[in-house]
């Protein structure tokens, strides 16, 4: 039997996570605090590659400010405050990272407080490379646009990223290994000259192994994909703009 064919499990998919933003205003901690790591999963890498750009920070003094604003977020109860029928989560996160910049520059403060940021690990190293490598039009800093869409797509970089680790660990659960394997050297390696035919040979498996193994992982990945998206987003009307917009999605 080959392993596209058994399914631990079947097709079941976990429940939708709740919304950050309901989540955060539980009477429950452990709800509240599982918000909280959500939203810093998701923006911690584009916080801290729009304060090293729009605030011209160098790395160190982005790693204490990026901190502490996720300290501040948990402190002051930002995520409460948010209003989704105002402005979309992450253009209110933008928002308040300036404000928090500023802040601290007129207090002069640069308190290093990482560790009020509950079970995330930050890879500032892999995050400085990323940022190494994105072009950026220095004319064109100092336009809310571009600001907006720099932190955009930074954005989606990083709930892609959650959304393929994600699938890492389903395929684990299901004993699916190869699969991820399989969707890794094609779709994420980005290996042009890869073809179904070559990775079946590698792999030791059939054309149509192949193509029914990576059918299987697209599907899954777009549905982890929209259910991390859900999540952030304030209302189900963000949610199915989010999806066209930034993913090209339609969000079913």
């Amino acid at each position: 039997m080959s392993e596209e064919s058994r399914q631990p499990g079947g097709d079941r998919f976990p429940p939708t996570r709740r919304s950050v933003i309901e989540a955060v205003r539980s009477i429950d901690a452990e709800e509240r605090e599982g918000a909280l790591e959500a939203v810093c999963a998701a923006y911690w890498k584009p916080v801290y590659k729009y304060v090293r750009w729009r605030w011209n920070r160098p790395a160190n003094d982005a790693q204490d400010l990026t901190q502490g604003f996720f300290a501040e977020l948990l402190e002051r109860e930002l995520l409460e405050k948010f209003d989704a029928r105002k402005s979309r989560l992450r253009t209110y996160l933008r928002l308040c990272v300036d404000s928090f910049v500023m802040n601290e520059d007129k207090a002069g403060r640069r308190q290093k407080r990482g560790g009020n940021i509950p079970h995330v690990a930050l890879d500032f190293t892999a995050a400085e490379e990323e940022l190494g490598a994105t072009a950026i039009d220095p004319a064109k800093i100092a336009s809310p646009e571009s600001l907006e869409e720099f932190f955009e797509k930074e954005w989606v970089r990083s709930l892609f990223a959650l959304a393929v680790e994600d699938l890492r660990k389903l395929c684990e659960e299901r004993d699916r290994a190869r699969t991820f394997r399989l969707f890794e050297a094609y779709d994420l390696e980005g290996n042009e000259k890869s073809s179904y035919e070559q990775l079946g040979k590698e792999f030791g498996i059939s054309v149509t192994d192949v193509t029914n193994a990576l059918a299987w992982a697209r599907r899954e990945f777009r549905k982890l994909a929209l259910d991390r998206l859900r999540e952030l987003c304030g209302s189900e009307e963000e949610f199915h703009r989010e999806a066209r917009g930034a993913f090209g999605w339609d969000a079913k």
